[in-house]
């Protein structure tokens, strides 16, 4: 099966294409408050998505890790409904240590539909 790097850098990938799946690294946000840091999270990942092929709406698994878990419902849910307004993926939210300001971190996983 053939294997396509998105946005190479020097440690990781942006995202890796296999077939018509496509993984993403997973991205944060920069600095800013919590929803500023998970806005910015999703468009770099809407970005990565696009230069793969694919978009949000084909996003089919998604791991969120945050700092804090409480910012899953007081930030992350209302954004995430926005993002996925209809057939939401499927969703993995932890809490973890994250370096420094970041208070979000996500990856995702999304078919690149046929044409």
């Amino acid at each position: 099966m053939s294997r396509k790097v998105i946005a190479p850098g020097d440690l990781i990938s942006g995202a890796v294409v296999v077939g018509n799946l496509v993984f993403t690294a997973g991205m944060t946000g920069g600095s800013g408050d919590t929803e500023t840091q998970i806005r910015n999270t999703f468009k770099r990942l809407k970005e990565v998505l696009e230069k793969a092929g694919t978009s949000l709406e084909n996003v089919v698994k998604a791991t969120v890790y945050l700092k804090d878990l409480s910012d899953r419902e007081k930030y992350l849910n209302k954004i995430w409904k926005e993002m996925f307004p209809k057939n939401p993926p499927a969703r993995t939210c932890i809490e973890v240590g994250l370096a420094g300001d970041t208070r979000v971190e996500i990856e995702m996983v999304a078919v690149i539909p046929e044409k």
